[in-house]
């Protein structure tokens, strides 16, 4: 197996929120390089120490880093779109900059090279009864095609080729819920991948938003992809929860409300989507570690909406609730 190192650059304040996110996306270990740390330790641990090695000496101003190690294959790069997702919320709360640049770079590799290369683990498969999700650059025979709703798909850099078990947790739901003529809301879109299987399953409309800016491009290109009119879709750019207009925006009064992100930013939106879904409506959420379930829970049931059905993929919760 290899491994792509991936660095992540803050400050000392963002320890802690940087990496309780990224915890949050199903990482179970991180590397941490702080100068102020090393500072301390030098400064309260080697008092009997002869000298200190000077190969450590640039620990003591580097730039705070938060490293994690991905594996060389598709499963660590839809990781790594999970970490450029919520690692840009954090940058989005941290209005005063406390937390640095939350720069991510990868180490020993091309980027564009290694995000690109994902492709060649990515193949066509099925989902819940219908659902057949493709590769944009795998032809496809039409009897293959005979029954079911194909979704094809391009995420380029963003969060969303269906592979990820939160994914496919909230594309299962999305059939069994989404009615001919429904209105869909999809917060925190990525590539548009849930909004634009909506459609495909006769939806009437959807509207999708996220926080980064690439966002409106990489959806609008899957959209025009699957040949859906674009006088059906809007993606918007921002957060629902700061952003009044937004929020208006958006129209209200959904049908079904889908967001797959991590458990603490569901926690912080769901009382924005109990506002944004219509009485009787659907919200879908997913993006779950199981020892962060009761904590959604709870904090669903508070915003108003009854649990309905709660499923389970590789540790990963998917959660489906109704405005009562």
């Amino acid at each position: 197996m290899q491994w792509i190192e991936t660095n992540i650059y803050t400050t000392t304040e963002g320890i802690e929120p940087l990496c309780g996110r990224l915890y949050a996306v199903g990482l179970n270990g991180v590397q941490i390089r702080d100068a102020a740390d090393f500072n301390e330790f030098i400064e309260n641990e080697t008092q009997y120490w002869d000298y200190i090695d000077e190969s450590l000496e640039p620990l003591k101003t580097c730039e705070t880093c938060v490293t994690v190690y991905l594996t060389d294959d598709a499963d660590g790069r839809e990781l790594l779109s999970h970490i450029r997702g919520t690692v840009a919320e954090l940058k989005t709360l941290d209005t005063e900059g406390k937390f640095g640049r939350l720069a991510i770079e990868l180490t020993g590799v091309d980027e564009e090279d290694w995000i690109n290369n994902w492709k060649k683990y990515y193949k066509t498969f099925t989902l819940g009864q219908r659902l057949l999700i493709k590769p944009e650059w795998e032809e496809m025979d039409e009897a293959d095609r005979k029954d079911k709703v194909v979704l094809s798909i391009n995420p380029g850099h963003l969060f969303g080729t269906g592979t990820h078990h939160s994914t496919q947790l909230c594309m299962i739901e999305l059939e069994k819920y989404v009615a001919p003529g429904d209105r869909v809301l999809d917060l925190g879109c990525g590539s548009g991948i849930l909004s634009i299987l909506s459609l495909l399953l006769e939806a009437g409309s959807a509207v999708a938003v996220d926080i980064d800016p690439a966002a409106p491009v990489t959806a609008m290109e899957n959209l025009a992809m699957n040949g859906i009119s674009p006088d059906r879709y809007t993606v918007l750019v921002g957060s629902v929860t700061d952003d009044e207009d937004l929020r208006k925006k958006t129209g209200g009064d959904f049908d079904v409300v889908v967001a797959n992100i991590v458990a603490d930013v569901i926690i912080a939106i769901s009382k924005t989507a109990y506002e944004l879904t219509r009485k009787g409506g659907i919200f879908i959420t997913s993006g779950i570690i199981g020892p962060r379930g009761d904590e959604v829970k709870a904090a669903l049931t508070d915003a108003g909406f009854e649990i309905m059905d709660v499923h389970e993929q590789s540790d990963w919760l998917c959660m489906t609730a109704r405005k009562n």
